[in-house]
């Protein structure tokens, strides 16, 4: 009773001296508790970090900029073998699918802007191997590349789960992926004085994934129930830590080239790109899977990119 009453004690503190949302999670208990003195068992890091002080190329100087140049389909260019763009100078557009990359937390709207930052985490090099892989495979529903994306975040055991995911993941990723996905979590939700000492944004992530760790390893979950758990519905509050962004601000990407994110929904995204002819972009390839569009708003979905076109069912 007392290490659970000192580990409380040292998590208040330690959210009351500003850490953020993504370091209260997992990783940042483990070092609040270290800081106390308090041995916990090995926690695993976050697998996404990505959070907004990471999306630093907005460009306020643009907003309400539309390039000169007529939109052409980003389609048009040339692609390389891993389904990335061979960006050239112009005005692109493409209506790709994308990806919930924050269970927990609410779906774009409400006129919120979206901003580039790349995928950063213990887990970013599985999560982007997955939507870049996905590209030579239209076959795999973007349903079940979701799932296992939600069962990555959630640190769901993957020996446990649905063979149907098991196949999904052993066609986007290598042997040595897999084995690295076969992780077990603590679940630190499972002492409520924990979880009734957090703030409730973290509270609610934290319970999403732990719901997702337990459904996704339960037989005959439904999509529409994972989704149910991991995407909020209502009206989305301004999370802390929220900065004014409008719709459809444009980020200047560090490789030269302009780009901006329009959701649909979190599952379908409008991703614009402006090359300008005297610039640095021309050339360069665009990766969708190496672009998190992070919201204004933090009690909104972070969303993954990737290079399959949507098409609406």
């Amino acid at each position: 009773m007392k290490l659970r009453v000192m580990l409380c004690t040292a998590l208040s503190a330690g959210l009351l001296l500003g850490a953020t949302p993504a370091q209260a999670q997992f990783g940042g208990l483990g070092k609040l508790a270290r800081k106390a003195g308090i041995s916990l068992p090995k926690l695993q890091k976050d697998p996404i970090t990505t959070s907004l002080p990471d999306a630093q190329w907005g460009d306020p100087t643009r907003d309400g900029f539309v390039p000169r140049e007529p939109k052409r389909s980003l389609s048009t260019l040339q692609r390389t073998p891993t389904g990335a763009f061979i960006l050239q100078p112009g005005y692109f557009a493409f209506h790709a699918q994308s990806y919930c990359l924050q269970a927990g937390t609410y779906g774009p709207g409400g006129g919120d802007g979206y901003l580039y930052a790349p995928p950063l985490g213990a887990a970013r090099e599985v999560v982007m191997a997955i939507v870049r892989n996905s590209v030579a495979h239209p076959d795999i529903d973007q349903h079940d590349i979701q799932a296992l994306l939600w069962a990555i975040l959630a640190r769901a055991r993957f020996e446990n789960l649905s063979n149907e995911l098991k196949m999904v993941a052993a066609q986007l990723l290598t042997p040595r992926q897999l084995a690295g996905l076969n992780r077990s979590a603590l679940d630190l939700l499972g002492d409520p004085m924990i979880a009734n000492n957090l703030p409730r944004e973290v509270r609610q992530v934290m319970e999403a994934e732990a719901d997702l760790r337990r459904m996704l390893t339960t037989p005959g979950t439904s999509f529409a129930e994972l989704e149910r758990v991991a995407v909020l519905a209502g009206l989305a509050p301004q999370g802390p830590g929220s900065m004014g962004v409008p719709n459809g601000r444009w980020s200047h990407h560090p490789d030269g080239y302009y780009v901006r994110y329009l959701p649909h929904g979190y599952t379908n995204t409008t991703v614009e790109i402006w090359v300008p002819q005297d610039g640095d972009g021309a050339g360069v390839e665009f990766d969708p899977a190496t672009h998190i569009a992070v919201p204004g708003n933090t009690a909104r979905q972070r969303l993954l990119q990737s290079g399959r076109p949507y098409a609406s069912r």
